[in-house]
């Protein structure tokens, strides 16, 4: 049974159009301090990544920001948005993309835009192609990623998930399902 002690949130530097994807973050982020599940993600203080950060960090959780040098300034805040936290700056984004990965249990993807759309799919592939069996999480609040699981489901019928079995894909309409759902599949 693997023990879930970190997951990786991918999600939009950006709030969005429905309070429902900051709520969501928030929900998130005190479920998984409640559990004692560090929070790992991009480092950025706003926008959903900001929400799910103050949320683990108002709950007395703990939280690693892994950001690239450039996007320290742009997306980290300061100093003020760093504190309670640790942070790993790497040289680029394909460092922080495997210095997440390593330092994850399991990985959620929360409303966001193509960056977050490119990481969970990178390491969908890496799943796919065997690399790591950690169980991946698609919240889908308001039907919010309904196009990419009908894509899914597309290449699927045309032949093109090979060894999905390998993928611990799960979806789920709430933040509150997100944590039982990764303890159940580490288990």
């Amino acid at each position: 049974m693997a023990i879930i002690k970190s997951i990786c949130v991918y999600c939009g530097s950006q709030i969005g159009k429905k309070p429902a994807y900051s709520e969501a973050a928030h929900t998130l982020g005190e479920a998984m301090a409640k559990q004692n599940i560090r929070l790992v993600f991009g480092g950025g203080a706003w926008g959903i990544m900001g929400s799910v950060s103050d949320a683990v960090k108002a709950n007395g959780g703990k939280v690693l920001g892994i950001i690239p040098e450039f996007l320290l300034t742009a997306e980290a805040g300061g100093e003020d948005a760093v504190e309670n936290m640790d942070m790993i700056v790497t040289k680029d984004m394909h460092e922080r993309k495997h210095t997440m990965f390593e330092h994850s249990d399991a990985f959620v993807a929360l409303p966001g835009g193509v960056g977050t759309l490119e990481e969970i799919v990178e390491i969908m592939t890496w799943a796919q192609l065997g690399r790591h069996n950690k169980p991946m999480v698609f919240v889908n609040i308001n039907g919010f990623w309904d196009p990419m699981i009908s894509l899914l489901d597309h290449m699927r019928e045309e032949g093109f998930l090979h060894s999905e079995q390998l993928m611990k894909l799960i979806v789920v309409d709430s933040a509150e399902a997100v944590v039982p759902e990764i303890i159940n599949a580490a288990g």
